[in-house]
């Protein structure tokens, strides 16, 4: 079951990057005085009394016209022109989250900025059995003084219910908060899982307007998902069931039908959550690029989180037929790609148009063949084979006088591959050695779209 989210949300400075890094216990988030360091979204796992949920820090929510004496701390200057997308980026997670930690700062009071927070809060909140959905906790930060956790009453008046005063920085009445937290999302921890589904479920993935919509249509034959030249229409996921050459199919679009209305594509320019749910539930993850523009930071994000949650990959050009090119282009822009998504090297990339027709033909061979790839399990000697191959070609990396041994390894799960390598000091291994093991099974078996993972233990541990 996919992991409950947690959306970290307030105005710029008041503290969520420190608690983010507080909740999941590693220093992944940038930490400034300066308002509006946090711009891009991030996302750890956390655990609290043995319940595992993912937090998401966001940049700071902002009023895009101040009002005067707000009590706001000045931007930087290159972090100004962010605070609308920082804005939007938050509502996105506000729509995506299943709970809510609103952050405040006792050391400036309640400001404009809070109260404009907050109402945006209450518009996305909705009745779910009697009560709002996703549920909100206001965590007045910076209270780590009996006199500050006073002060911390006055957040009663924004009307969100209870306040938890605490100090992100020392880790003061964090406990209370995630008490409160996890007993909030008990319902979702302890859903009942969903009838078994035997179907290969493929996740489709990528930025607003990439032409994910148009790749649903054509592979399912028919209109499912209403397509519009307006980036971010279409708002919730939606799975089709489909089969391809006796194979149940499951396709989870991260797009979803239009909704009526106008719609804010700022919104959907910070997408991630969504992509991240639908991967969660994915075997296999097409990645849609949009040919006509360059790599994103945006594209490469969602990248990254396929290889954190250890899903196979496809990655789909599209609108390649758009494209001005040459006998040598397609060469070009798989290189370029390649080393943009350096760590996703062994992904097949398909040039394809959705609008066309073009390769479409080979998406979900290749995705299945993918999905294949993913099952394989390795017998034990041939697994030692390799191992013992490549010592033969590259010595084994030395610290210390001391020099990493390989006994032997095994193969202990799939979906993805997980090998366990038995050594004499796991610490003597370096990073670029264990890549050159992989390159080296990779170069024996394959495992096209996969990744492939290593667990070094000491001889004699279990």
């Amino acid at each position: 079951m996919a992991k409950p989210i947690v959306a970290l949300v307030g105005r710029p400075n008041v503290g969520k990057s420190s608690l983010f890094n507080r909740l999941t216990g590693e220093r992944l988030a940038v930490v400034d005085d300066t308002a509006g360091t946090t711009r891009d979204r991030l996302h750890a796992d956390a655990e609290w009394i043995g319940a595992e949920f993912v937090v998401v820090d966001t940049g700071g929510i902002d009023p895009i016209h101040v009002k005067a004496g707000s009590g706001r701390q000045p931007l930087s200057i290159d972090s100004a022109e962010f605070i609308k997308e920082i804005r939007f980026q938050a509502e996105a997670a506000i729509r995506e989250a299943d709970a809510i930690i609103f952050l405040v700062d006792v050391e400036s009071g309640v400001t404009p900025a809070d109260e404009e927070v907050a109402g945006i809060l209450r518009r996305h909140q909705k009745d779910k059995a009697g009560q709002l959905w996703p549920p909100v906790f206001v965590a007045a930060n910076k209270a780590d003084t009996g006199e500050r956790r006073n002060l911390a009453l006055e957040f009663y008046s924004l009307g969100m219910g209870e306040v938890y005063p605490i100090s992100a920085l020392h880790g003061t009445g964090t406990g209370d908060l995630l008490d409160a937290l996890v007993a909030a999302l008990r319902p979702t921890l302890e859903a009942p899982e969903e009838g078994e589904d035997e179907s290969v479920k493929i996740a489709i993935v990528g930025k607003p307007n990439a032409g994910k919509s148009s790749l649903l249509n054509k592979l399912v034959g028919h209109e499912r998902a209403i397509v519009s030249e307006i980036a971010g229409t279409t708002r919730d996921a939606i799975d089709e069931q489909t089969v391809f050459e006796g194979i149940p199919v499951t396709l989870i679009d991260t797009a979803g039908i239009r909704r009526r209305g106008k719609v804010d594509p700022g919104v959907e320019k910070y997408s991630v959550i969504r992509s991240m749910k639908a991967i969660e539930r994915a075997d296999v993850v097409l990645l849609v690029i949009d040919a006509t523009t360059s790599i994103t930071n945006q594209d490469q994000h969602i990248a990254g989180y396929i290889l954190e949650a250890w899903k196979s990959a496809v990655v789909v050009v599209n609108k390649w037929d758009i494209v001005e090119k040459d006998t040598f282009t397609m060469e070009a822009y798989t290189q370029k790609l390649r080393q943009q998504l350096n760590f996703m090297d062994y992904v097949p990339i398909l040039f394809v148009s959705a609008k066309t027709g073009q390769r479409l033909n080979q998406v979900l061979p290749t995705a299945l063949q993918v999905q294949e790839e993913r099952l394989v399990r390795l017998p034990t000697a041939e697994i030692n084979r390799v191992l013992r191959q490549a010592q033969e070609r590259h010595s084994s990396p030395g610290k210390g006088g001391r020099q990493l041994k390989i006994f032997y390894g095994t193969q202990v799960r799939s979906e993805p591959p997980t090998f366990m390598i038995f050594v004499n000091d796991p610490k003597l291994l370096h990073f670029t050695y264990r890549r050159f093991l992989e390159n080296q099974l990779r170069e024996a078996y394959g495992f096209l779209g996969t990744p492939i993972r290593f667990v070094f233990k000491k001889r004699g541990e279990s």
